[in-house]
């Protein structure tokens, strides 16, 4: 029990061996014990890049998201993707031996939205008897459902309701400077950061610093260092920093450099071999039929709006939200003292008003 909220851990293992674990709180604050299936609709919280489900939780009983919904009458569930410090574990691979580390981070965005998403989510709905749930997404959580409803459609019919919380996709603005220089060179970054066995971002082992100066500002080494150094200023709060793969930013870099959001480019012989095109396909958005809100901030240097407009234009059934607070920031929608003022209230208030419906 952590807050005063009981909670369970269950764990669900993906089609290539992933040992994932999920978090339940199933009922609200004080109260023990398991529950029945189908005794209360089911919310499904999905975290960003280089987190875990503790950014549900962290920010304690009166902000953070989990504890907002299970105390409104929720069986709330949170996902842990490859990884992570939960979810870094493999029925094969061992992530700290040196020849199996590069195959276990050998993936992208790509394959936690088609092979830990749906694991994740059709255990909940069997162990929960519910026909459908309720998402939320952060940040890269928000990719993964873009990403999972367009490649695979028939996952829209399981969603109740979508709420993404700075949900990353389109990257036509991309608003960060020193990030999208970065992404110029993403290709040789990821072939650089692979030979040298950086291939675990802010994993338990940190790779030792790098020493920058005039000298070799404009190395590969440095340009990773200053990547990692900006991605530690936007999150903020390095004690809830979990896990990623070098892959996974490598993918995000593609996108950002090709103004495109698209699947994962090896480069023409072999996205002929792998897609059947030379150039790999873009998700389309247009088969995402969920009912599906997109909340943003003009303070984000993540994610500009124009390209949230832009995605939600090209869903059938998206809306979009935008955070009062013009300073408002990427991390804040899990973090922030008046996250609940200017987000979470409405995320609740509109998922009591989709359960209402019949």
């Amino acid at each position: 029990m952590r807050d005063g909220y009981y909670s369970e851990t269950h764990d669900v293992i993906t089609s290539d061996g992933y040992i994932l674990e999920i978090n339940r709180i199933p009922n609200s604050r004080y109260k023990k014990g398991p529950i029945k299936p189908k005794s209360k609709p089911v919310v499904f919280l999905m975290h960003g890049l280089q987190a875990s489900a503790i950014s549900y939780i962290f920010a304690g009983p009166n902000i953070s998201l989990a504890y907002q919904l299970a105390d409104a009458g929720y069986d709330v569930w949170m996902g842990n993707s490859r990884g992570t410090v939960n979810s870094r574990r493999h029925i094969r691979l061992n992530p700290d031996d040196r020849r199996d580390k590069k195959e276990f981070f050998d993936y992208t965005f790509e394959d936690i939205a088609v092979k830990d998403l749906p694991t994740m989510i059709d255990y909940v709905l069997e162990v929960t008897k519910q026909p459908q749930l309720n998402y939320v997404g952060h940040s890269q959580g928000g990719t993964n459902f873009l990403v999972l409803n367009s490649l695979l459609p028939e996952y829209n019919r399981k969603f109740k309701s979508a709420h993404l919380l700075a949900g990353v996709g389109y990257q036509r603005h991309f608003p960060n400077i020193v990030l999208g220089g970065a992404a110029i060179t993403t290709d040789l970054i990821h072939a650089f950061a692979v030979q040298i066995g950086m291939i675990e971002i802010f994993g338990p082992s940190a790779n030792a610093e790098v020493h920058c100066d005039e000298s070799n500002k404009l190395s590969v080494e440095c340009t990773l260092e200053q990547v990692k150094d900006t991605m530690l200023q936007i999150f903020g709060d390095f004690d809830i920093i979990a896990g990623a793969s070098i892959k996974q930013y490598a993918h995000y870099g593609q996108n950002i450099r090709d103004r495109s959001f698209r699947r994962w480019n090896y480069y023409p012989m072999r996205n002929l071999m792998v897609y059947g095109s030379v150039a790999p396909p873009r998700y389309d958005l247009s088969l995402i039929t969920a009912d599906v809100t997109m909340h943003y901030t003009v303070g984000d240097v993540l994610l500009h709006e124009r390209d949230v407009l832009s995605m939600a234009a090209d869903m059938p059934n998206a809306k979009v939200r935008r955070v009062a607070r013009s300073d408002f920031s990427h991390t804040d929608f899990v973090s922030a003292a008046d996250a609940r003022e200017q987000v979470l209230d409405y995320v609740v208030k509109r998922i009591n008003e989709e359960n209402k419906k019949k």
